[in-house]
This record gives C-alpha cells, sequence and structure tokens, in this order.
C-alpha cells in the first residue's frame, strides 16, 4: 500500500538512502565513500542498502539518474517545443543559466562527475547518457522541424547551443570565474540566439 506521499515504503527507503548518499558522495567523493558512510549518512544499514542497490555503483548509478532526471524536468519539462526559436531558445537559455546559478547542489554534483571522470569514465559516461545525449537529441529534433532556421546538421547546432551555455557555466558557476572575469549572462544568451537565427536570414 503506498503512503500518503504516494511512495511505497520501499520506494520512501530508496529515496532516504540516495538522499544520505549523495551528501556523502559530495563531501568525500566516489572513490572516498564507503557503505559504512553512506548508511550512517542515510540512517540505515549497510543490508537495507544491498538490498536496494546491488553495490556502491548501483547507489552512483541511481543518482545519477534522479538528479539528471530532476534537473531534465527543471529546465525542458515545462516548455512546448512548438514556439518560434528566437523565442524558445532565449527562454530555455533563461531557465538553465537561472537554475544554474542557484542550484548550489547540482554544481556540486557536476564537479564530483568531472572530478571522478578520469579514475571513473564509466560514471561519466553514463552521465553524459543521462542528461546531455538526451537534450541533443530533444534540440536536435526541434532544430530538423524549422528548416527555416537552415541548419544543415541539427545535432551540431543542438551541440553548439548547450555547449555554449555549458561552457559558461564551466567557467562562472563551477570554476568560479564569476569573480574575476564576469560576463552578463544576458548578454551570451542574445549573442548565442543572435548567431543562430541570424544565420538563417
Amino acid at each position: 500500500m503506498g503512503t500518503p506521499s504516494g511512495l511505497s515504503a520501499a520506494e520512501l527507503k530508496r529515496e532516504q538512502i540516495l538522499q544520505g548518499a549523495l551528501q556523502i558522495f559530495l563531501h568525500n567523493g566516489y572513490a572516498g565513500t564507503s557503505m559504512d558512510r553512506v548508511a550512517a549518512s542515510a540512517g540505515v544499514s549497510k543490508i537495507t542498502i544491498y538490498k536496494h542497490f546491488q553495490d556502491k555503483e548501483g547507489v552512483f548509478k541511481a543518482l545519477i539518474e534522479q538528479v539528471t532526471d530532476q534537473r531534465f524536468e527543471m529546465v525542458f519539462g515545462h516548455f512546448s517545443f512548438t514556439e518560434d526559436p528566437a523565442v524558445l531558445l532565449r527562454r530555455l537559455a533563461h531557465t538553465l543559466l537561472n537554475l544554474m546559478a542557484t542550484d548550489d547542489e547540482y554544481i556540486a554534483f557536476l564537479r564530483l562527475i568531472i572530478g571522478e571522470s578520469g579514475r571513473f569514465p564509466e560514471l561519466a559516461q553514463l552521465f553524459v547518457k543521462a542528461l546531455p545525449q538526451r537534450v541533443w537529441a530533444l534540440l536536435s529534433n526541434y532544430f530538423a522541424a524549422h528548416p527555416d532556421l537552415h541548419q544543415r546538421h541539427p545535432e551540431a547546432t543542438a551541440r553548439i547551443f548547450m555547449g555554449s551555455l555549458m561552457s559558461y557555466v564551466l567557467t562562472q558557476n563551477i570554476l568560479h570565474g564569476q569573480a574575476i572575469a564576469p560576463f552578463s549572462p544576458e548578454l551570451m544568451i542574445d549573442s548565442l540566439v543572435d548567431t543562430l537565427i541570424d544565420q538563417a536570414h
């Protein structure tokens, strides 16, 4: 029977584990996190964790899926992809950069993924599949549906659009560049969208 929150007891326990695990991973990194620490943070036994997740990698993979699903919905879940590109692309970009400017947990998670990517490339690749590839496909389809933009390679355009925004996030938010090399997000967005739209005319 479901709980008042709409989740079953097993789903609530799984969520409890993931919330505890996230804080430990963010603080200690992937290699530095033990199942003992996860269990203590989540307030459960290691046996309970193994009941829901096969091992530490299983916990981390579930976290990647959860964190990326949540952010995908936050940025892309409320848009109708029937709007004019000049309007939609600006709104998307503003939504993304506004979220990144305030979502300290996600910025910390991105730092974790980047920091561990050298030792654990398969986990970084899982992140790429879970979010960037999903976004590229969505935007590729959108650009392909707008021949008026005259984009010969919709996926390349999608990667350029998102790559420009994520480069801004990387230098301004993740690497603390806003303190030494500030750049207006509004100017960034206007210049990026104008470049894509102006190319079509």
